[in-house]
């Protein structure tokens, strides 16, 4: 099932970039760069039937309309060409989540879509016994106690995983694996917080929301609507053209300072949520990502909660 989900995933990558290029077309040059991600987006698109092929397709015209509205510099009538391209999950990895650039090397612009498909996380993050997550998500080195508390866990997942265990045959992986794991992270970013203050709001939200603004395209089929997000953070968005200004203007969305509330979500030992000023508000579950017993665990990370000034569309389809 998630390598079905992955491979809609791709393929309504490669239907927004096809449907952009022929509707940017009717205005102006585009070229689409035929790199090896798109190459990848070919290949799932190509396993993907008639039916669904319909609905990626529908979904991604139902963007088109609003994103030229927000962006003109797209169809600005000029002599240069613009570029279109699928980013590497490589560059997802550095802190780059947009999946489609717009690029204009003449005047050196570019934007990006984060595309989803019946999704909402924002990232797939992980835990392990070697895996310095405060590191990675803020700058900032895990002390030596939370790896003294993770320890024991790591070690008995290990003993388990070298005996071929299946996560649903393991007595409590409630209690002895999700919950204390998530107790020692949640204990790390405290004692982070407390150490470094306002750091680590703002570096754990530009981390799980990366390093570029970006329009996130959420195609919904059930309800037959492609709902657009405007993370505007650094004002980069939503600029004017020579002829013309956006029809849609957003504002720009300011990065948190504080943590108001780290902890478990009532009544759930694999979820926590964690609440910022400035309107932020994330959902982590944990979770195993494969049947068999690992030595490492899988965030589903969701915003539950965004600053209002994070402009939320929704498209219906054709």
């Amino acid at each position: 099932m998630a390598n079905r989900s992955n491979i809609l995933g791709r393929a309504f990558e490669y239907a927004c970039i096809n449907t952009f290029e022929k509707e940017i077309s009717k205005f102006r040059q585009v070229q689409v760069e035929k790199n090896s991600s798109y190459e990848a987006t070919r290949r799932a698109w190509n396993e993907t039937d008639e039916t669904e092929k319909k609905s990626l397709c529908s979904s991604a015209l139902a963007s088109v309309k609003t994103i030229f509205e927000l962006e003109p510099l797209i169809i600005e009538v000029d002599e240069d060409t613009l570029d279109l391209k699928i980013q590497s999950d490589q560059e997802g990895v550095i802190g780059d989540v947009r999946d489609v650039l717009f690029i204009r090397n003449g005047i050196e612009w570019e934007i990006g879509l984060s595309v989803k498909h019946n999704h909402f996380a924002v990232k797939h993050s992980r835990l392990s016994k070697n895996l310095d997550f405060g590191d990675k998500w803020f700058g900032i080195k895990c002390s030596n106690q939370y790896w003294e508390d993770i320890e024991p866990i790591f070690s008995n997942l290990e003993k388990e995983k070298e005996l071929g265990t299946k996560w649903k045959d393991l007595p409590s992986k409630w209690d002895d694996v999700y919950e204390p794991l998530l107790q020692a992270f949640l204990d790390e970013l405290n004692r982070s917080y407390k150490i470094h203050g306002n750091i680590i709001p703002s570096k754990m939200v530009e981390y799980l929301l990366g390093h570029f603004d970006f329009y996130k395209v959420i195609g919904i089929d059930s309800k037959k609507v492609t709902e657009i997000q405007t993370f505007n953070l650094r004002g980069t968005l939503n600029k004017s053209s020579k002829q013309q200004k956006p029809e849609i203007t957003i504002p720009t969305s300011n990065l948190p300072s504080r943590i108001i509330c780290a902890d478990f979500k009532p009544d759930h030992k694999n979820v926590i949520e964690v609440f910022f000023d400035a309107g932020w508000q994330f959902k982590f579950r944990i979770h195993n990502a494969s049947s068999k017993v690992e030595t490492s665990l899988k965030f589903d990370i969701e915003i539950i909660g965004m600053p209002t000034t994070i402009i939320v569309m929704k498209c219906r389809w054709r």
